[in-house]
């Protein structure tokens, strides 16, 4: 898979003039004092004004798909924290149906491996995934750039994000690659608490939940991304009508089978439903599912089998503060950001 998009990327397809004009307004881009150091390289690709206006351009456009409808944005909504909230696996071209609820894409340039079963490592290829996927968005590259090449707006937009003003799939994708590094959720309540700002006060159950969540969940939801970018099977049972098998389609190790990408818990009260195929429609029942519902298999994380005891102990009271807690974690500026919407 990865390869056939290299090859892509090798043989562009060009069109527009030789003529620039590039515009290079640099975009303020800081990482958060809370979070972990940026994996994204920003240097070979630094989010630029014009560069990230055609990435999210990009982003909101039907036209890319094979029925003209479906655009990255159909299944990454802001409001949702960009995902497919109220869907269980998300759907395609023609109403396709999918095996997966769509991630959010927040903060990904600080992470190493995208998509639920890590299919690509590299933030500027991820979008082909679902920009090819028959189900997904069916797209042709070729048909996508004469699009591109037709439209006035588009033709400009290229001339001003890149030197070589140049249309075709390695620019298309850096543009995406800079919106999608500038979508960045960190000024949750949350967050100030953290940094010690005005607005950061956690109620008392608020707190008690953060505890019960650094003894009990941290380890896989770590630092302030609250993920660890591994992949781990969490005990669910497995769906005999998909069998998903999770990382191993991807490595083909036996031992990767059924581990999913331990997904970030930012803003994880507006994107339900829970877990890869969306099989969870509230926190309480993930939750439920961790304290009593487990099914052990060969390759079920160790840290949910200790000492032969299956799942993570946890009262009602433990459940309901750490939901208060995970409630911190929504990021109002964020799924309100006018940078980031279609508009």
């Amino acid at each position: 898979m990865k390869t056939k998009y290299f090859v892509l990327l090798l043989f562009p397809i060009f069109y527009g003039c030789s003529d620039s004009e590039y515009v290079n307004v640099p975009l303020d881009f800081k990482v958060p004092s809370n979070f972990p150091p940026l994996v994204y390289n920003i240097g070979n690709n630094p989010p630029t004004e014009k560069g990230f206006e055609l990435g999210k351009k990009i982003f909101y456009d039907g036209r890319l798909s094979s029925d003209g409808l479906v655009a990255c944005g159909s299944c990454h909504i802001q409001a949702n924290a960009f995902t497919h909230h109220g869907h269980t696996v998300s759907h395609g071209v023609n109403n396709a149906m999918g095996t997966r609820n769509a991630p959010s894409i927040q903060n990904l340039a600080f992470q190493t491996q995208f998509m639920w079963d890590g299919a690509t490592t590299h933030l500027d290829l991820q979008p082909m995934i679902p920009l090819v996927s028959s189900i997904e968005m069916n797209g042709n590259l070729t048909k996508i750039m004469a699009m591109f090449a037709a439209d006035a707006k588009y033709k400009l937009l290229f001339k001003q994000a890149f030197t070589d003003g140049q249309i075709n799939s390695e620019n298309m994708l850096k543009a995406l690659a800079q919106f999608q590094t500038m979508v960045i959720s960190s000024n949750s309540r949350f967050d100030k608490y953290r940094r010690n700002e005005p607005g950061g006060d956690l109620s008392a159950d608020e707190l008690a939940g953060y505890a019960i969540f650094n003894s009990k969940c941290a380890t896989c939801h770590a630092t302030d991304l609250f993920t660890d970018n591994s992949f781990r099977n969490n005990g669910l049972a497995v769906n005999p009508l998909v069998n998903d098998v999770g990382r191993y389609k991807v490595t083909l190790d036996p031992n990767d089978y059924y581990k999913f990408k331990v997904p970030s818990l930012r803003n994880v009260e507006v994107t339900a439903p829970y877990m890869h195929d969306g099989r969870f429609g509230t926190l309480d029942a993930v939750l439920n599912h961790y304290s009593t519902a487990m099914v052990n298999s060969v390759t079920l994380d160790p840290l949910l089998n200790q000492n032969g005891t299956i799942g993570i102990p946890l009262t009602s009271t433990e459940k309901q503060q750490i939901i208060a807690f995970l409630k911190t974690l929504t990021d109002n500026q964020y799924l309100t950001d006018n940078r980031f919407s279609d508009n």
